[in-house]
């Protein structure tokens, strides 16, 4: 017997290593809902027999084989969701598959709806990763500082040209001094009257 087998690497590190990011994306969240599908198919199942042995009263589980794959995607649908999946940018495949767990854990769906489910998580991560794109193309536009700090107008103000008349002119003029608190003596310069 021949342990050359055993003792090679498997061919899959390179392959995966060949795939684009799009791809991995794709693989990762459809293989994400075939998983969920065939969990709430499961708990489904579950539930039917759980129904089962309260009417009858006894179990026969054990006599019955698990059906396979009761619910399957038609191909339509799955091109539609692979082609949504498609445009999940790389760094929002970990947000999508969160919120289409969320959305499942707040709604235990049946088969059926674990599809719609999955497309709207798909979406609202979408619509997400659109608003964050469009918030940064908008503040690349601008320069430092925002929309705020980019405005210049285009005249000039001379606050010091003669002609223009300023509420601080009384503030401008020489004001006598005030006058000294009573504890000081006031020292003044003899006038040449």
């Amino acid at each position: 017997m021949s342990l050359l087998p055993w003792l090679r690497w498997p061919e899959a590190p390179t392959r995966l290593a060949a795939r684009s990011p799009a791809e991995m994306v794709l693989d990762t969240l459809m293989m994400e809902l075939l998983g969920q599908m065939r969990e709430a198919e499961r708990q489904q199942r579950q539930r039917s027999q759980a129904g089962g042995k309260v009417h009858t009263g006894a179990d026969y589980s054990w006599l019955a084989s698990a059906p396979r794959s009761a619910y399957d995607l038609s191909p339509g649908e799955r091109l539609q969701l692979e082609d949504v999946c498609a445009r999940v940018p790389p760094c929002y495949c970990g947000p999508a598959i969160l919120r289409f767990r969320q959305l499942l854990a707040e709604r235990e769906p049946e088969v059926q709806e674990v599809a719609r489910l999955f497309r709207t998580a798909l979406h609202e991560v979408l619509e997400r990763a659109r608003r964050e794109e469009e918030a940064q193309r908008l503040t690349r536009q601008w320069p430092r500082g925002g929309p705020a700090l980019a405005y210049r107008p285009r005249a000039r103000i001379a606050p010091f040209a003669p002609d223009i008349r300023t509420i601080s002119e009384d503030v401008e003029r020489v004001a006598p001094p005030p006058p000294r608190a009573w504890s000081m003596p006031e020292f003044r310069a003899p006038h040449d009257d």
